[in-house]
């Protein structure tokens, strides 16, 4: 074996969305035999050493004898997960001159965990480095089992192999084949559909609206009224993903350690956390930032169940994705922003017993207890979210009647697709991320209902924020009418939504 041989293979780290470019360098040396790395390290990457040289023995190679060194670039950048050893294995034997690579290996990045018999395993936080190299315009080589996590990168060049010896082998071939990855052309669909909840057309009519314009909604009413049934079905009418939405989404859950499959890869999320999540667990962190609950549901639904029964500081946590769009987690060694376009569905009692205003004599609340529970959400946690809607128990005829007409979901998403396309259309962008500039150039009203407006903002003592608020909503409602213009009767429907819990 020739020492002082030093070889370079390229990766890209697992921290965050932005999934930096790692070289890996291996130097072997004369001296005792030893193995060590630096470069930021964690022991889940330090413990790859044995890894690799199992891996290496059980693929008919030797492992090289001497000092190794192995060094991953960028020093400051922490190093994460199993990503490195098949970077490491080939380095290795490139060093050592086992192996003498035909294809440009410069261009070339290397994603794999090495199992002990030289087979290739998947690694977590793939996509993003995926679609990094794609951008760079350089050709990945993953293991068999990670090429469904990269279904959503259409025109990918790749390539892919189930062992080391199988990644030697292409690399030493002049020509090999390449791998384009196309999207599926299959149609997601949902299990859930509108069409299984009878009566409660009030709150199917606040579902459409809420699924047009990507407006957060919270349904107040006594138990066994529908609240969790409907919000579960909001995905199905919600317009579909386009393929940079599904990526965003996937690149998430990819860094989360979460797989999507092939199936689930284009449909909204649904992520329903219990009331006992902590902020951390709703907001993300840990020593390594990792994404939360709010981030996972980046566009799609976060259902909050039984809201009041949240800890306040979570809720409190909410106020300001709800406003940004995207969440920043500081620690002292990195600080990471993570995406956090989600939609809130909320769902709550209106008071302890859950019965109080239902038409029944069930509730023996008093006033100061109803008081109480109903103000564990804060104004201004309410003032970020455009409707509440009050919800009645479901007449048992409605329940018995078998004959009656439901609408499905498909129809509704047609609805609300047509409004949704308008407003790309007008403004690039859902009308619930309007600004106030913005806002006052779609939205012009005529004397009268200006008129009328400022009586309903006098007697609700509405502040700014709920007044935008409405005309967002009234937009909504006028582009599900296919109206250009906003009219009364949208104002009237749209103010009807900021009744109080």
């Amino acid at each position: 074996m020739s020492v002082n041989r030093l070889a370079k293979i390229y990766t890209r780290a697992g921290v965050g969305l932005q999934a930096p470019r790692v070289s890996v360098e291996v130097h072997l040396s004369r001296g005792l035999p030893s193995f060590s790395m630096v470069g930021l390290a964690e022991g889940a990457v330090k413990e790859s050493k044995d890894r690799v040289r199992s891996a290496i023995l059980n693929s008919n190679f030797e492992f090289p004898r001497g000092r190794i060194t192995v060094s991953l670039a960028p020093a400051n950048l922490p190093k994460t997960g199993a990503r490195y050893d098949l970077p490491i294995a080939l380095g290795l034997l490139i060093a050592s001159e086992q192996l003498s690579p035909v294809l440009e290996i410069q261009q070339l990045e290397f994603y794999a965990e090495l199992a002990l018999d030289g087979s290739l395993c998947a690694v977590d936080g793939l996509l993003p480095a995926v679609l990094a190299t794609q951008q760079d315009q350089h050709i990945p080589v993953l293991s068999i089992e990670d090429v469904e996590q990269c279904g959503l990168c259409t025109d990918l060049n790749y390539y892919s192999a189930s062992s080391l010896l199988e990644v030697c082998a292409l690399l030493q071939s002049s020509n090999p084949p390449k791998r384009m990855q196309s999207l599926s052309g299959s149609i997601p669909s949902y299990a859930l559909d509108l069409s299984q909840v009878k009566g409660q057309h009030q709150a199917k009519r606040a579902l459409e609206i809420a699924a047009a314009g990507a407006h957060n909604l919270l349904l107040v009413g006594a138990p066994g009224s529908g609240k969790s049934m409907l919000a579960q079905r909001l995905p199905s009418i919600m317009p579909p993903l386009s393929i940079e939405q599904a990526l965003d989404r996937a690149s998430i859950y990819s860094i989360a350690q979460q797989r999507l499959s092939a199936d689930e890869q284009l449909l909204r999320a649904f992520r329903a956390p219990h009331h006992s999540a902590s902020s951390a667990a709703m907001i993300g962190g840990g020593s390594t930032p990792k994404p939360g609950e709010i981030s996972l549901a980046h566009h799609s639904v976060l259902f909050l169940d039984e809201l009041a029964e949240f800890s306040r500081s979570v809720l409190e946590a909410l106020r300001q994705p709800l406003e940004t769009k995207q969440v920043c987690i500081s620690r002292a060694a990195q600080q990471l922003s993570f995406p956090a376009d989600f939609q809130l569905i909320g769902a709550m009692n209106p008071c302890p017993c859950g019965y109080y205003s239902d038409g029944s004599d069930k509730c023996h609340c008093s006033e100061d207890q109803v008081q109480r529970y109903q103000a564990k959400i804060s104004g201004p946690l309410l003032e970020r979210i455009d409707m509440v809607l009050h919800i009645m128990p479901v007449k048992k005829s409605a329940l018995l009647d078998n004959q009656q007409m439901i609408e499905s979901s498909d129809k509704v998403r047609k609805r609300v697709l047509g409004a949704y396309n308008r407003q790309l259309e007008r403004q690039g962008k859902t009308n619930d991320k309007l600004d106030v500039s913005e806002l006052e150039k779609i939205v012009v009203l005529s004397a009268n209902n200006k008129m009328w407006l400022a009586q309903v903002i006098e007697q609700l003592s509405l502040s700014a924020r709920s007044y935008h608020r409405i005309l967002k909503v009234a937009r909504t409602i006028a582009d599900l009418a296919g109206s250009d213009t906003v009219e009364q009767q949208h104002l009237i429907e749209a103010a009807s939504y900021r009744r109080l819990i």
